[in-house]
């Protein structure tokens, strides 16, 4: 048995206590990482709140750790103590259905999420099953890379999951946590990158940030200036938007593709899609395998999110930050 430190919340919607449990002993198919960074997640929120209905309390939050291997089961293949690792919302899968023999883990019916059912990385240690505590390539920041095993694969699984190309003409709806890192992903794949936003004052800084164009989806003219010239449009929103606008400026056999969670139904018009071959998709997270390629991408690119530092003791400040919408961009907690 091994005790962890670590924050949990007692009932949904309450401040984060500090917290002690038991691991019980480790399996042959399991890692214990020492958590040195941990990102703060919407997804965390919603947990904390329940806004999902699947909360259980205390709720151990955190899904974007990393940190550095210190145990390991037997049957670990390709880690060792002292390698410094990283885990997502996904913690384990069954390792043999169709979409895990597929490489396709992340769809895995059975699947174990981080901080679902169990308890996650606001803590000194969290534990999961080898294949899903990926190794970190040399060189990264492991500061900021926490987020990218969330944020991250969340926005990069599309870009690959719909073929885009670098000569492609692309569009991001949202730049906050997620939207900010798909802008810079987008850019470094070679693409045109128009940024849709409610706030035209923010046109300067989506401009620095990396992108080429800057649309104020509030306004129909702005919106009619680009129609049907987009062949990719990524959603990282979760609120009810006018749909059929964005469809509008898609390019024939143009693809509308959401990340957000909206929670209200998405209201499409089937001639919206028809006439012009077009379609909209959604996606969780990626692939264990992708998510290697993913960090390798940003070591190459030099891409991290743009984090605000606190520390673990801090977490409720840190929470804070987050729901008044401060957070610039992704907030990490270290431990």
């Amino acid at each position: 048995m091994k005790t962890v430190n670590a924050y949990a919340a007692p009932s949904a919607g309450a401040e984060l206590e500090k917290f002690q449990y038991e691991l019980p002993e480790l399996k042959n198919d399991q890692v214990d990482i020492k958590v040195h960074y941990c990102g703060l997640c919407h997804s965390d929120m919603s947990m904390i709140n329940n806004d999902w209905g699947q909360s259980s309390y205390p709720l151990v939050p955190g899904h974007e750790i990393v940190g550095e291997v210190i145990a390991l089961g037997s049957e670990v293949k390709g880690l060792k103590k002292g390698d410094k690792v990283g885990m997502g919302w996904f913690s384990g899968s069954c390792m043999h259905c169709n979409q895990c023999m597929d490489g396709k883990q992340h769809l895995c019916g059975s699947s174990e999420s981080t901080i679902v059912g169990r308890h996650g990385g606001f803590a000194d240690t969290v534990r999961g099953h080898w294949s899903w505590v990926t190794l970190l390539p040399k060189g990264i920041d492991m500061a900021k890379a926490g987020p990218l095993f969330c944020g991250g694969i969340t926005v990069f699984n599309p870009i690959v999951l719909s073929g885009v190309q670098p000569t492609d003409k692309v569009g991001v709806i949202g730049l906050g946590g997620l939207g900010h890192m798909a802008l810079k992903f987008l850019k470094a794949w070679g693409c045109e990158v128009t940024a849709f936003t409610s706030s035209p004052n923010k046109k300067e800084a989506l401009l620095k940030m990396g992108a080429h164009h800057v649309v104020d989806s509030t306004n129909p003219k702005d919106l009619e200036s680009i129609a049907g010239s987009l062949n990719f449009i990524l959603n990282t929103t979760n609120v009810k938007l006018d749909w059929d606008s964005y469809l509008s400026t898609l390019a024939p056999q143009g693809k509308l593709h959401t990340v957000g969670a909206v929670l209200q139904p998405m209201e499409i018009p089937a001639f919206s899609l028809i006439g012009g071959e077009k379609s909209v998709g959604g996606s969780p997270l990626g692939s264990v395998a992708l998510t290697r390629k993913m960090l390798e991408f940003c070591v190459r690119h030099n891409i991290y999110p743009t984090v605000e530092e606190f520390k673990m003791e801090d977490v409720n400040k840190a929470i804070q930050h987050l729901e008044e919408g401060k957070a610039r961009f992704r907030v990490v907690l270290k431990v």
